[in-house]
């Protein structure tokens, strides 16, 4: 089934009946014959697809790095999407420059990505430094370690916008003036709102076994051949799915808010600021930017980082169909491996977080081959309410060792109302050992797993509970 989809495409305005679930970077390789944007991994890995996704929002163009090879077209409709081709007016700007003159280039297949990353992180920041800028690349790889000739095309880049001879008040206009954009990027607001006046409000889809695609991170990595071929409804960008707020005692999330949206939102850091540093360790700046929150629920994934801390935080879901709601815990959303407690046609509409009270403590523990961008062999979550010395209530995830996002019933049943000492933590440990079924398989053996769980568990304390013994914990 083909929809009109309207959209800007660098400077130029592009309608077209098309497979929604065409993937961004097919179109434009493909379509548009702009092949400066690269297929590389095709898992949202390398970066070498990477494209700025401009959406207008309260009359201002607010851009981000996407995967444009896990971005399904229909997800594009009213939106800017700049490719390398569109960031230079038949001559090269400033960054492109210095990465030829600082010999970032290399073999030159990975550097469009990287300058579309770099482009990016200068609209969105007023105040630039070496570090941030680099940390603006997480998403970005580069196949002949070219790293020390791009930081260095990174460093002649800052000097040259210190030298400030235009406000910054319009970060569009100084970086035009600087010659790192084009000057089209200064209508694309008001082109922008005439497409979204022009596209109208559309009627909502009826799906019967289909797909339901929130994000589609994973989802286009594992089947993006076979996706076009198959009935799919596209929530990503639903505006009723995208509010975050305050309601009594709970945080309501709504299921298309992105992991990147979630951790910048004022509440989110408000009353679950310890998760800021957290939620790095899921993907890069481009995956996060797109994955969303019930989409990584759904995928169920043993190892998911945001549902081991959505487990331990005790979260909710609303699930809906049609007129009819219910409200499942999160602990009781998994029944099997891939198998959930959600209706065919159900759709996980919001989540919601009960805010912590009293002397409250969080913890997240992961375990990969790297630190970052990389999946876990084991990874664990634990929030803990303190009272009077003893815990009052504990909540305690575990993945990697089960075949579902695993919320440890009995160990956490077990440590309320102890002390926080080293004999109840070892017989914490031993009893979330019998609460698991790991197996073997690339990670790790399902006896290291099992180790590795149980001294996450203890890490926990010791970092939760500086006073204790680590030594006597961690034994």
């Amino acid at each position: 089934m083909e929809k009109l989809i309207t959209f800007l495409c660098n400077n130029e305005l592009v309608s077209v009946q098309i497979n929604p679930a065409i993937t961004l970077l097919d179109f434009i390789r493909n379509n548009k014959k702009l092949t400066g944007t690269k297929e590389g991994c095709r898992e949202g890995d390398c970066g070498a697809c990477i494209v700025m996704l401009g959406s207008l929002i309260k009359g201002k163009v607010k851009y981000k790095t996407v995967n444009s090879c896990l971005l399904p077209i229909a997800d594009i409709n009213g939106k800017h999407v700049v490719s390398i081709e569109g960031l230079n007016n038949n001559e090269l700007n400033f960054i492109q420059l210095q990465f030829i003159d600082e010999g970032g280039t290399q073999c030159g297949f990975c550097t469009p990505g990287f300058i579309v990353s770099l482009i990016n992180y200068f609209v969105n920041n007023n105040h630039y430094n070496l570090d941030d800028a680099v940390a603006s690349l997480d998403g970005n790889i580069c196949r002949c370690t070219g790293y020390a000739g791009i930081k260095r095309a990174i460093k002649s880049t800052l000097t040259y916008l210190a030298e400030n001879n235009f406000p910054k008040d319009n970060q569009i206009l100084f970086l035009i003036n600087k010659k790192l954009l084009p000057t089209y990027f200064a209508e694309i607001p008001k082109r922008l709102k005439s497409i979204q006046k022009n596209i109208g409000i559309e009627k909502k889809q009826k799906l019967i076994n289909g797909n339901i695609i929130s994000g589609g991170t994973d989802l286009y990595v594992q089947k993006w051949e076979g996706l076009p071929e198959e009935k799919n409804i596209f929530i990503s960008e639903e505006p009723n799915l995208k509010s975050i707020y305050k309601k009594q005692n709970r945080i309501f999330v709504g299921s298309a808010v992105t992991i990147n949206e979630f951790n910048d939102s004022p509440l989110i850091q408000k009353y679950f600021h310890y998760l800021k540093n957290y939620l790095l360790l899921f993907g890069s700046m481009p995956i996060r930017n797109r994955a969303t929150v019930a989409g990584n629920i759904v995928n169920a994934s043993p190892i998911g980082d945001m549902t081991s801390i959505l487990l331990a935080l005790n979260a909710s879901l609303l699930l809906q169909y049609k007129s009819k709601k219910r409200r499942v815990p999160l602990s009781d959303f998994y029944l099997g491996y891939k198998t959930l407690n959600k209706k065919k046609n159900e759709l996980v509409k919001e989540i919601s977080i009960p805010i912590p009270k009293g002397n409250f403590v969080f913890s997240y523990e992961k375990v990969s081959r790297r630190t970052y961008l990389d999946i876990a062999s084991v990874n664990t979550s634990i929030a803990i309410q303190m009272q009077n010395g003893l815990i009052a209530k504990a909540s305690l995830s575990a993945g990697g060792v089960a075949p579902i996002p695993l919320f440890l019933k009995s160990t956490s049943k077990f440590l309320e109302g102890k002390s926080v000492v080293p004999s109840v933590i070892s017989y914490a440990v031993e009893l979330a050992k019998k609460e698991i079924s790991p197996i073997s398989d690339a990670r790790g053996s399902k006896e290291y797993k099992s180790l590795l769980l149980g001294q996450l568990i203890k890490a926990h304390f010791v970092k939760l509970f500086p006073n204790l013994d680590s030594a006597e914990v961690i034994g």
